[in-house]
């Protein structure tokens, strides 16, 4: 046997017990004759003492040791005289009577400590030894457990985990798509799933009722911290419901995940729809463990001075920043730095300085009376010591997106975004439709088979941008972890639909006419929604991005440094899939 025990779970109750450790390496220290060693595997650290007056050979072996060496020790259990209340085993050590080395290691380019002094491009490089480290490894256990959880909470509720395909066909409705050639079928591609939309959907019209999977989804566009070309989604669907149930079922299996994991009691969750969202934080993912609510202005600066910033714009909000009227005019020009950045887009930023004194002072005071400026601060309901921080601009929700940023930075300044807090909510009553600059015309907000709310069914024809989708989103802590929708099951309704997106006929019933055949058949009523798994956990977690939770991540351009992916393929594979390259483009 490799090992009868592991480096996790010795007490001082095993003392005097022979026993057999593997692990690694993880630190040693050489004190005159005897040599102490911290053995390390996923399960914990146990010191092994090699004593040179006991066995002088053992003891010059353990000294030949590096770090990171995968060894083997069989030895006794003994109560440590010097104990690390720090350790789960610091009340016991193993003094060695046997030493093998199962493997030697070199060097590592970084340490394997909690605090490394490894960058993230060294440690995505050799990953491998990134995920020993306790501080990686316990985000994996506990992505892990997460999914577990998540399974038996939907077996539980009559879920069955069904497998769709990763090779589907292209859907470049969505976002870009991952296309993969067949030499079976030269000239023509398999798509990689954004995710299993019209799969789960047709399981509907199977009559499988509640579905469920983890599954793995793949978009091409730009990433960010919340983003990796592959991720995955605990991916939903049931029949014969409506918005309320679905609302219900995954708020339980959400308060179910939290109580479990990090022991919080989620009370019973908002509801906000999205204008409201929009009108009080200029998101559609608000963040609620901190306040700071827009104030609109508009109408408390209307002919009452002469800016013409204020005078030509058709919105005015603003923040109130508890605390914050001692800025510096250096402090005031960093936001104003800020908001102005190519990111954000504002023109500029107004404030209003309500001191403790109960004096004021703005950089818009020689164009409005005090006492106008006065009303705008108890619009606010600002407080001696509180800033008010005002943008303005043309388009009303462009400027709340603007004015977002500037409270989310400030929420950041202050330290109100404390990660060991929660405030979720679901946002509901999205736009069924968006404006796309880059297609020049209305597109999903969601997806083609979002159904639209039936009291706006007759907004279809002439209004389509007012019309509401029957779609809702859950947001925890300002990040949108899920969301989904229910779905139209009559065809044409469906076909109404790609209508209203520019679809012709024959291209929906290329892209689509599976699906709408399938209505044809008895479709149920049904919804769904899906999680962002990598989200949810780094969220529970605490993590900035979703990479420390996943085993093995792309960087921020989409490569994989450890695997150099992706590569070039050989010019025998290409001429097999029957593709030509560039030559400009083919090194």
């Amino acid at each position: 046997m490799y090992r009868t025990k592991t480096c996790g779970e010795l007490r001082l109750a095993d003392a005097g017990t022979s026993v057999t450790l593997a692990g690694w390496v993880q630190r040693i220290r050489k004190m005159g004759g005897m040599t102490f060693i911290d053995l390390r595997d996923r399960y914990g650290i146990t010191q092994l003492v090699f004593n040179s007056t006991a066995d002088s050979s053992l003891f010059d072996a353990a000294n030949r040791l590096g770090r990171e060496y995968c060894i083997q020790v069989v030895g006794r259990v003994s109560e440590r005289e010097s104990k690390n209340p720090k350790m789960d085993t610091g009340e016991i050590e193993i003094l060695a009577e046997r030493l093998q080395i199962l493997s030697p290691s070199l060097t590592p380019p970084f340490t394997i400590e909690d605090e490394t002094d490894g960058g993230d491009d060294l440690r995505m490089k050799y990953r491998y030894l990134d995920l020993r480290r306790n501080a990686v490894r316990r985000n994996i256990e506990l992505r892990h457990r997460m999914t577990i959880l998540i399974r038996n909470f939907l077996d539980a509720q009559q879920f069955m985990e069904v497998e769709t395909p990763v090779l589907i066909g292209s859907t470049p409705e969505g976002a870009r798509d991952f296309v993969v050639p067949s030499r079976m079928n030269p000239g023509q591609f398999y798509a990689l799933p954004q995710s299993p939309q019209t799969l789960k959907q047709l399981l509907m019209v199977a009559g499988f009722d509640r579905y469920f999977q983890i599954a793995k989804c793949f978009r091409d566009e730009d990433l960010r911290a919340d983003r990796q070309p592959e991720f995955t989604q605990i991916d939903c669907e049931m029949s014969f419901v409506d918005q309320d149930d679905v609302l219900e079922l995954f708020e339980r299996m959400a308060r179910h995940l939290f109580k479990e994991i990090r022991g919080v009691e989620l009370p019973p969750l908002e509801r906000m729809t999205w204008q409201e969202a929009m009108k009080r934080f200029g998101s559609d993912k608000p963040d609620l463990r901190f306040g700071m609510e827009f104030v609109e202005l508009k109408e408390a600066f209307a002919g009452k001075g002469s800016f013409s910033v204020f005078d030509d714009a058709q919105y005015i909000g603003g923040i109130c920043v508890p605390g914050c009227a001692h800025y510096s005019r250096k402090q005031l020009d960093e936001l104003t730095d800020f908001v102005k950045r190519p990111q954000i887009g504002a023109k500029g930023l107004v404030y209003i300085k309500y001191n403790e004194d109960g004096s004021i002072k703005s950089s818009i005071d020689k164009f409005y009376r005090e006492e106008v400026l006065r009303s705008v601060l108890q619009k606010g309901d600002a407080k001696p010591g509180d800033l008010m921080l005002i943008l303005s601009g043309d388009k009303p929700n462009a400027t709340r997106i603007q004015l977002c940023a500037l409270r989310l930075e400030m929420g950041d300044r202050l330290g109100l975004r404390n990660k060991d807090v929660f405030k979720c909510l679901w946002i509901i009553d999205f736009p069924l439709f968006e404006w796309s600059d880059e297609e020049q015309r209305l597109m999903a907000t969601h997806h083609p088979f979002t159904m639209p709310n039936p009291d706006d069914l007759p907004l279809l024809d002439e209004h389509p941008e007012q019309v509401r989708a029957k779609a809702y989103d859950f947001v925890c802590n300002g990040i949108e972890v899920g969301g989904g929708s229910l779905r139209i099951h009559d065809t044409q309704l469906q076909e109404k639909m790609f209508e209203v997106l520019g679809f012709t006929k024959e291209r929906a019933e290329a892209q689509f006419g599976f699906l709408m055949n399938a209505f044809k058949y008895g479709a149920p009523p049904h919804a769904g929604l899906a999680f962002g798994l990598d989200r949810f956990v780094s969220i529970m977690a605490g993590l900035d991005s979703i990479r420390d939770c996943i085993a093995f991540p792309k960087n921020n351009s989409g490569r994989d440094v450890m695997l150099d992916a992706p590569g070039v393929l050989d010019d025998k594979q290409l001429e097999e899939l029957q593709i030509r390259l560039n030559p400009s483009t083919k090194d």
